[in-house]
């Protein structure tokens, strides 16, 4: 892939970046005043639609057409909740947008607000994102104090109140309708769809939500116009009509064994090979890769003979993965029991679980505890069967749970089973001489 100018990272470490001078004197809240004084809301819900911008908070849902499921003419109030709740293991690129470019978040916010007719944006952040906090509260009060907040924004009928409201540290807030339930001051509890959050999302009201790296992407677009974003990154394929494309620049969070962890933005598309020896800068410690997660845990597992695949929003489903996900890659090396992969990744979901549904609630417990006694040496073959079984059975596909976190945690048990047989098989004969006791590195960063 040739060199790319990084576009969401552009303002990257520059000193005093995260003030609105700043951001304003590299050309932020340009396409804010385009928007204001040049285009109605309808056009620049048009314009996002036609740059084939998909969500980036994993499910990868075409944000111009989420848009257009908010009931016509309603009397308001409408929302938009931005979920900056990031608890996806190994997922930290919303972190790097919020503390290191907070404006160029918020004009996405308030773009988003305007062609939604939303008159009040809340920011559901991730507790434990301290700094975020303090970054995003200031830039906020920024824009309250320089009218690009409050009443009739730059002069316009416009006005928007954005509100920052802390999390309270649970995985399944991340899901859109638990997320709400939280806002709202209740148990973090996915809610039963229909109705789904744009006709009747937070405190009973039409709400559209985005997550950081959407919102971010949307102010770029609205910039820069919809045919720039498309030449970025994978066509749709004209053969598959279920295909949007996979358009624009990803960020993809490199971890786990290897040399150079961190964040970068690339086009959608980039191979995992290239992504961990390049990006990565290879395999830690001179070794090489046994297997990643591609896109954070709830998408599965790749095997290294897979690595050439394309992290677009189709490619991953090529190798029997989830999807997409978050974009957040963990490489594991040759020298990790995929038996402590698997215990973490079980352990995780045991614990994440909110418990409403008993298939996800039992099914993860369940699965946890044969991964527990398989790492101690005490597995017997029938496990695998019994694993792969529970790991179909829950989740939305089967129709089982009102969300999909089921559906995330049996993904990764069905890779291993069919990807990493022979060694699971190996591990349970041998008892407890292969089975590391170790925990896996990064798999709960």
């Amino acid at each position: 892939m040739p060199d790319f100018t990084p576009v969401l990272l552009r303002r990257l470490g520059k000193a005093g970046g995260q003030s609105l001078d700043s951001y304003r004197a590299d050309g932020g809240y340009r396409a804010l005043a385009k928007a204001l004084n040049d285009m109605s809301p309808a056009q620049v819900g048009e314009t996002v639609k036609a740059a084939g911008l998909r969500g980036r908070g994993g499910a990868g849902f075409p944000t111009g057409v989420k848009w257009t499921f908010l009931p016509k003419d309603h009397p308001g109030p409408i929302y938009l909740c931005v979920n900056a709740d990031e608890s996806e293991p190994c997922t930290f690129n919303n972190r790097i947008l919020q503390e290191e470019d907070p404006h160029q978040v918020l004009e996405g916010i308030l773009l988003a607000s305007y062609a939604t007719r939303a008159s009040t944006a809340y920011i559901y952040l991730r507790y434990e994102y301290g700094k975020s906090y303090r970054v995003l509260q200031k830039a906020i009060d920024e824009l309250y104090e320089n009218n690009l907040l409050g009443r009739n924004i730059l002069g316009k009928d416009f006005s928007l109140d954005v509100y920052l409201h802390r999390g309270a540290g649970a995985y399944i807030c991340g899901e859109e309708t638990g997320l709400i339930e939280s806002l709202e001051g209740k148990r973090g509890w996915p809610r039963i769809k229909p109705p789904f959050p744009a006709v009747e999302g937070a405190f009973r009201k039409p709400t559209v939500v985005n997550n950081i790296e959407t919102l971010a992407c949307v102010t770029h677009i609205i910039d820069r116009g919809a045919d720039w974003f498309k030449s970025i990154g994978v066509p749709a394929d004209p053969k598959n009509p279920r295909d949007a494309g996979s358009y624009g620049p990803k960020l993809y969070c490199i971890s786990g064994h290897v040399n150079k962890p961190g964040c970068v933005e690339l086009p959608l598309g980039v191979t995992v090979r290239e992504l961990i020896d390049k990006h990565g800068g290879g395999v830690w410690k001179g070794r090489k890769a046994k297997g990643c997660i591609p896109g954070g845990i709830s998408m599965g597992l790749m095997t290294e003979a897979e690595f050439d695949t394309p992290l677009d929003f189709n490619g991953p489903g090529k190798v029997g993965c989830l999807g997409l996900g978050t974009a957040a890659v963990t490489v594991f090396d040759e020298t990790t029991s995929i038996v402590d992969v698997l215990y973490n990744i079980c352990r995780f979901f045991a614990h994440e679980s909110c418990g409403q549904c008993t298939p996800c609630r039992e099914g993860t417990g369940w699965m946890y505890k044969i991964m527990e006694r398989m790492r101690s040496g005490q597995g017997r073959l029938e496990d695998l069967q019994i694993l792969d079984e529970v790991a179909k059975n829950i989740g939305i596909m089967p129709g089982t749970t009102i969300c999909g976190l089921a559906d995330g945690a049996g993904w990764p048990v069905k890779n291993a089973i069919a990807k990493f047989r022979p060694e699971l098989e190996e591990c349970i004969r041998k008892g407890p001489t292969l089975a590391v006791s170790r925990p896996l590195q990064a798999v709960h960063a």
